[in-house]
C-alpha cells in the first residue's frame, strides 16, 4: 500500500513559528533550544533574496559575481531524473557526480531553461568562504559568538532524503521555496535507514519514499508519521534544526538557493559521535551476546552513566582520558586511536 506524498506532508503538524519582536533576538532564540523553530523573514534583506525574487537567472548573476575561479563540486541526474538524489535499484546513487566552474554549471541550467527541459542540477554543502569572495558579508546572520561553518545549496527541484547531521543547523531560504519534513532524533527506528557506509552525501537516510510512503514495506512508518513536522519556506524564512533531528528536504521552484550555518555545542576537538558507532560496528556488534552484554555495562559505566563511580578511587591527577577532557588529553587519545586503528 503506498500513500501519495501530498497527502502524507497535509496531515502533519507544522513547524512552530518564532518571532524576535518581543526583545529576544536570535542568539536568545537559539540558547538551548532542542525544538525545531521558524523564523519569517530573518534574511528578506539579503541582496541574494532580492536578487531571486527579481529572477533565477538573477540570483545566478549575483553569486558568479562572487564566485572564485575553482571547481565547484555538483550532482546531476540523468535525463528523466524526478530530482530525487538516491539509490538506484542496485544501491548505486542514482546521479554522477562531477566538477566545473560555476559558470559552466549555471550555462547548463541556462540552457536546460531556454530549451523548456527539466533537469537535476544539485550543488550541495559548498563552503562559502572557500568558493566565494565577500558573499557571507554583504549577506550576514548574527549568530553571536557561534563560529559556524557556513554553506550553500544551489540546485534545481530536488528531494533530499530524510537524514541528521550532528552540529545545530540553522537554514536560510534564500531563492525559491524549501519544504522541510522533521522528526524527532528518537524516531530513527520508523524511518526505515539504509546503509551506514553507502550513502548519498555522507549521512544514513531513510529509505521512505515520502513522495508514495509504502506502508506495507514500512509500516512503522506511521509510528514516525505520527511525530512529524512540516513547514514551507519562502524567500528570506530560516529554520532552526537541532543536532540530530531528521529532516527531509524539497526544493519546490525550478531554481533554488539554501545558505545554512552548522555549529556544535560541544568543544571541535572532541571527536564526531559517528566515528565511534563505526568503530563500535567495527569491534563489537558481532561479538558473542555474553560479551557484548559486558562491554554494555562498561559503555555504561566509562560512557553514559559516568558518575563520580568512574573515578573517585583514582587520585585526581591520575585520572587522564577519565577526567573530563581538554584539548591536550583529546589530542593524546585521538593520536592513541589513530594507532591502533592502524595495526
Amino acid at each position: 500500500m503506498a500513500e501519495e506524498g501530498g497527502a502524507f506532508t497535509d496531515r502533519l503538524a507544522r513547524v512552530p513559528e518564532r518571532s524576535r519582536d518581543k526583545g529576544a533576538g536570535l542568539d536568545a532564540l537559539l540558547e538551548g533550544a532542542r525544538e525545531p523553530f521558524v523564523l519569517r523573514g530573518l534574511v528578506a534583506d539579503w541582496p541574494l533574496v532580492e536578487a531571486g525574487k527579481r529572477s533565477a537567472r538573477d540570483a545566478r548573476r549575483y553569486l558568479l559575481d562572487h564566485a572564485r575561479d575553482r571547481p565547484f563540486k555538483v550532482s546531476i541526474g540523468p535525463p528523466g531524473h524526478d530530482g530525487r538524489l538516491f539509490y538506484d535499484a542496485d544501491m548505486e546513487m542514482n546521479f554522477r557526480i562531477g566538477t566545473g566552474k560555476l559558470a559552466d554549471i549555471f550555462g547548463g541550467i541556462d540552457t536546460a531553461d531556454e530549451r523548456g527541459e527539466s533537469r537535476t542540477v544539485y550543488l550541495a554543502s559548498i563552503d562559502i568562504p572557500s568558493h566565494f569572495d565577500g558573499l557571507d558579508a554583504a549577506n550576514p546572520v548574527d549568530l553571536g559568538d557561534r563560529d559556524p561553518l557556513k554553506s550553500i545549496w544551489i540546485g534545481t527541484r530536488t528531494k533530499i532524503a530524510a537524514h541528521n547531521d550532528f552540529p545545530d543547523n540553522l537554514a536560510c531560504c534564500a531563492v525559491g521555496r524549501r519544504r522541510f519534513t522533521l522528526f524527532p532524533p528518537g524516531a530513527f527506528r520508523n524511518l526505515y535507514l539504509g546503509p551506514i557506509d553507502n550513502t548519498p552525501a555522507g549521512r544514513v537516510v531513510s529509505m521512505v519514499d515520502f513522495d508514495a510512503p509504502d506502508l506495507a514495506a514500512h509500516p512503522r512508518f506511521v509510528d514516525a508519521m505520527a511525530e512529524a513536522l512540516t513547514v514551507e519556506l519562502e524567500p528570506g524564512d530560516a529554520i532552526f534544526i537541532p543536532s540530530m533531528w531528521w529532516h527531509h528536504v524539497e526544493g519546490l521552484a525550478d531554481f533554488n538557493i539554501l545558505v545554512n550555518y552548522w555549529w556544535r555545542r560541544t568543544p571541535t576537538w572532541l571527536g564526531q559521535p559517528q566515528a565511534a558507532l563505526n568503530h563500535a560496528i567495527l569491534a563489537i556488534r558481532d561479538l558473542p551476546p555474553d560479551d557484548k552484554a559486558i562491554w554494555r555495562e562498561q559503555f555504561d559505566h566509562y560512557v553514559f552513566d559516568n558518575d563520580a563511580s568512574v573515578t573517585d578511587h583514582i587520585p585526581e591527577t591520575a585520572r587522564s582520558i577519565l577526567a573530563p577532557l581538554t584539548s591536550e588529553t583529546a589530542g593524546r587519545l585521538r593520536a592513541f586511536l589513530l594507532r591502533t586503528l592502524s595495526k
